[in-house]
């Protein structure tokens, strides 16, 4: 993976300023509605996907940025969170009902994005969210990201594909494809 800590520790410090009310909505309601008891967003940053989630849940975040992450425990003390990558996520197998990526497979490099889908299937209970800026092809974007096509990715796991759309823009903004999947028995 391409750790370039200068520019996460920028990013984390400028990550108050991407929080989305309606985004952290949708996804506490989607979980809430799936019946879901516990989270883990991967690449949590400073957790401002998880700020509305209630003490009812189990809430994990997992990132490899401290600077975010130390941020992050500031705002939601209720939440466990961990250093850690997606490539080797500190949690049992299907421990966690609700496992969610928001636009961080987009700057994961092809060999540790797929490593990452194997971890988030592996912890995964029930559900897998992945909300990603989507071209069908995966162009680059720039020199720190690139399009992906989560749809793809999936298509060889035991899972069931629920939603596979754009995301709308009073939702998320940068209208990123909304792909949602139930993990399906072995």
């Amino acid at each position: 993976m391409n750790y370039k800590k200068e520019f996460w520790d920028e990013y984390a410090k400028d990550n108050e300023s991407r929080y989305n009310e309606e985004f952290s909505k949708f996804t506490r309601d989607l979980a809430t509605s799936l019946r879901c008891t516990s989270v883990l967003e991967i690449g949590c940053g400073t957790g401002i996907d998880l700020r509305l989630f209630p003490d009812t849940f189990q809430i994990y975040g997992v990132d490899l940025n401290e600077t975010a992450l130390n941020i992050a425990k500031e705002k939601i003390s209720i939440a466990n969170f961990k250093n850690g990558d997606i490539t080797k996520l500190p949690f049992e197998n299907a421990s966690i009902d609700f496992v969610f990526t928001h636009q961080l497979l987009n700057y994961l490099d092809d060999e540790t994005l797929d490593k990452g889908i194997s971890e988030m299937y592996r912890v995964s209970k029930k559900y897998i969210m992945n909300c990603e800026k989507f071209e069908e092809n995966e162009k680059q974007i720039d020199e720190n990201q690139k399009f992906r096509n989560v749809y793809k990715r999936w298509i060889n796991y035991n899972v069931k594909i629920i939603s596979n759309v754009n995301m709308h823009v009073d939702i998320d903004p940068d209208e990123s494809r909304f792909t949602l999947l139930r993990k399906l028995d072995k």
